[in-house]
């Protein structure tokens, strides 16, 4: 682990493993795939349920019903809140091109300059999952294989993951944060006798 500001630790696979999504590769599997909803913060889910009548539009049949009948989020099996699931399954942000790959309505939303919303901060950062302590927040990665395309072709490009999360990372934890973290790993991998390929 590698110390990154007072209180976060961030995990050596962040630094070490190469990363690019491959949406070709894995339809975005990530947004159906799982037990539970994406994990969201209290501001997240109200700003979440403010904007859902704007939101609604975007999403597919089944996912409206289930938001209109029970909301956005709910809480799972540890306690965490979470995205609203359709058919125990889906996200229901979750939408489909017509060669089936998944796509997230909250962005196409935002892009479309319907909301001025991201995605939910979990989603965005992925791989990377957030564990918080009383002290400190971990910064883990989160290694599945329907990401093994995302490794493979991180790797082609040389590209680690922690660079490829830059732009979720400096918004989770700012800029300062994030150049300190790239300071940090590149004399990490020089020590190593690799190097920082961006």
């Amino acid at each position: 682990m590698l110390q990154i500001g007072e209180n976060t630790l961030v995990s050596l696979d962040l630094v070490e493993r190469y990363f690019h999504c491959d949406l070709d590769d894995c339809l975005g599997e990530c947004c159906v795939a799982g037990d539970a909803g994406a994990p969201l913060t209290p501001e997240e889910d109200a700003e979440l349920r403010r904007l859902a009548p704007r939101i609604l539009p975007y999403l597919t049949p089944g996912a409206r019903r289930a938001v209109e009948e029970e909301g956005v989020s709910y809480i799972d099996q540890e306690g965490d809140l979470v995205t609203q699931l359709v058919g125990g399954a889906n996200c229901v942000f979750t939408t489909f091109t017509p060669d089936g790959k998944c796509l997230c309505a909250l962005e196409k939303a935002r892009r479309e300059g319907e909301t001025d919303f991201f995605k939910p901060i979990s989603c965005a950062l992925y791989p990377v999952r957030l564990k918080e302590y009383p002290s400190f927040t971990a910064v883990n990665f989160h290694r599945w294989k329907i990401c093994k395309g995302a490794e493979v072709m991180g790797r082609a490009r040389g590209i680690r993951a922690y660079e490829f999360l830059r732009e979720p990372l400096e918004r989770r934890f700012g800029r300062e944060w994030y150049a300190e973290l790239a300071l940090t790993a590149g004399e990490y991998l020089r020590q190593k006798g690799e190097k920082s390929d961006n």
